[in-house]
């Protein structure tokens, strides 16, 4: 294993995972905002799933986006 490829292309994942994960979030927010189906100020539970099938990697990460 080299891992200074290992460390580049898992680095390049997160930050495409976490990069695209903010702007559908973003959206959502903004369409939910614009059709009047919630006011701005409520929190959402959420939760990301990480899926690594050759690794049988299975996790889940639990948090909470806020408005205000």
């Amino acid at each position: 294993m080299d891992d200074e490829t290992f460390n580049i292309s898992l680095r390049k994942f997160l930050k495409m995972v976490g990069v695209s994960s903010q702007r559908e979030i973003e959206q959502a927010v903004a369409k939910a905002l614009q059709a009047n189906a919630i006011r701005g100020s409520e929190s959402f539970p959420a939760t990301m799933t990480l899926r690594i099938q050759g690794l049988q990697l299975h996790v889940t990460f639990d948090g909470e986006i806020r408005l205000e």
